[in-house]
């Protein structure tokens, strides 16, 4: 199903060292929208998906979903490379450092652990369409707020790459969603699995 590239699928070159911005990048990491809740639930949401179309959108955004959770590693990786003891203090990077060192670590940039509580995968087209929609909309508003608090160049630059997929995915899946409702409207009410008859 994969074939790995090593490299990058945007390259990540951070010159400044800085604590502060990897407490808030973690976020898109294993945070409750961040890249690794969106590969899990597009990856699950694909072996049920009725029509080949979503199917489709679902492997590739998900599979590209797995890119962007090693952009975001790397990056929280080249921010913390190299920190002395009294930055990691000084910016507040010191309850992670504790329990993590500087490993990379699913979490938010609160501190709660990545869980698959924050994603769903409900059987249903038009539902999971409609959740995955709204996942690329709230990743896209993590990135914005990233955006906000961070002044390195060289980080909004990748932070900006990756806000930017997130929009052609929203985008992706609402043209699967407009040919998953014109089916249903052909076809019959379920979406999930028309071999389920409520009527019965």
């Amino acid at each position: 199903m994969f074939v790995y590239e090593k490299k990058l699928q945007y390259p990540v070159r951070v010159c400044r060292p800085s604590a502060a911005n990897a407490k808030v990048i973690i976020s898109q990491y294993g945070g409750p929208d961040g890249e690794m809740g969106a590969a899990t639930r597009y990856l699950s949401q694909r072996f049920v998906m009725p029509y080949r179309e979503g199917k489709a959108i679902l492997t590739d955004i998900g599979t590209e979903e797995l890119g962007h959770l090693e952009i975001v590693g790397t990056l929280v990786y080249q921010l913390t490379k190299n920190l002395t003891i009294d930055q990691i203090k000084a910016e507040g990077f010191d309850t992670y450092f504790v329990d993590h060192t500087v490993g990379i670590y699913p979490q938010a940039a609160g501190g709660t652990p990545f869980t698959a509580a924050a994603l769903q995968s409900k059987g249903d087209a038009i539902t999971d369409l409609y959740e995955d929609m709204a996942a690329e909309q709230k990743a896209r508003t993590t990135y914005d707020n990233i955006l906000r608090l961070v002044d390195d160049p060289d980080v909004k630059d990748v932070i900006r790459f990756l806000r930017a997929r997130e929009i052609i995915h929203f985008q992706r899946f609402g043209e699967v969603l407009r040919i998953a409702i014109d089916r249903l409207n052909e076809k019959d009410f379920y979406a999930f699995n028309p071999s389920f008859d409520m009527k019965s």
